[in-house]
């Protein structure tokens, strides 16, 4: 028979984990982790790691992985995921890929793009005007100049606008457009389920997440990797707000309400990504046996 993948895929905070976890369990296999943080030991709880109990549970790959001393890219992560699959598939039929990092599902599924080359004067232009204007202007290049892109980009990360500003300037077109060259052939089917909440829900899930990462320490994690603030992992929402406080710039319940405006619209971009699938079939996240019937039924008929 052939291997099989099935995807659970969603928003952050609309309980991917959960259902991965009930899926794995009635298959008697494991989870890779697409979450391009999650790998790093040393940030667990503005990452929302699953709990020591799930992580015990079920074997996560990819999880607690990394030093964040490590820098770690799709490129990287294709890799990785490729060598995990071969590890599962070696004992077990099928295996279960859970996360919300768009871009790393993509490259395990599908292989990672080539990228056209950057000449040194654009690379130095665009990172010149990062460090004289910020990310402010980051956020309005793009917006203007590549606004598909800017749409499910993560807006709050500099190195990733960094990157498709780069191959704007270099050639004319949206980094996205070098994103859907075909796919690598994979050894495997992939069964790609979605997850999804009414909004109000979800962002009521967002909010209780972000409070309950403060009560477990969320500004003394930050503080904790202080030396390594420019890592591309680090410039991300829930780290920046707090970097920001503890500079003085911003007060603490600034930084807390920043924290869960940003990742409500990180949200948003996450499902304006997913929703660009047609391959996926949704499921509303409080319904996970309908989840567990669809898989039983697609891998019935294929046995």
């Amino acid at each position: 028979m052939k291997k099989t993948v099935i995807l659970v895929a969603g928003p952050t905070a609309v309980g991917k984990t959960a259902t991965a976890i009930r899926l794995a369990e009635m298959l008697g296999t494991q989870i890779i982790s697409a979450d391009s943080r999650q790998c790093y030991r040393e940030i667990s709880i503005g990452t929302a790691k699953p709990s020591p109990e799930e992580l015990a549970a079920v074997r996560h790959y990819f999880i607690d992985s990394h030093t964040i001393a490590e820098e770690v890219n799709a490129a990287t992560y294709e890799e990785l995921a490729m060598n995990y699959a071969a590890d599962i598939f070696s004992r077990n039929d099928t295996l279960v890929l859970t996360g919300g990092t768009g871009l790393y599902i993509r490259a395990f599924l599908e292989g990672m793009d080539e990228m056209p080359p950057v000449p040194a004067s654009v690379r130095d232009a665009v990172r010149n005007g990062y460090a004289e204007k910020g990310l402010a202007w980051l956020q309005e290049e793009l917006q203007q100049k590549d606004p598909a892109f800017y749409e499910t980009a993560e807006i709050h990360n500099p190195h990733r606008l960094i990157r498709a500003l780069e191959i704007f300037e270099a050639t004319g077109q949206s980094i996205s457009s070098f994103r859907t060259r075909s796919a690598r052939p994979r050894d495997f089917r992939v069964i790609k389920i979605g997850l999804e909440l009414p909004k109000e829900m979800l962002h009521a899930n967002i909010h209780k997440r972000v409070d309950i990462m403060m009560d477990q320490g969320l500004v003394e994690e930050v503080r904790s990797v202080l030396p390594y603030r420019q890592h591309n992992a680090l410039q991300t929402v829930g780290y920046t707000e707090i970097f920001q406080y503890l500079d003085g710039q911003i007060n603490l319940d600034t930084a807390i309400e920043g924290i869960k405006t940003h990742t409500r619209q990180y949200a948003k971009r996450q499902l304006t990504w997913f929703r660009r699938d047609p391959a996926l079939t949704w499921f509303d996240a409080r319904t996970p046996q309908e989840v567990v019937n669809f898989v039983q039924q697609k891998l019935s008929e294929v046995e």
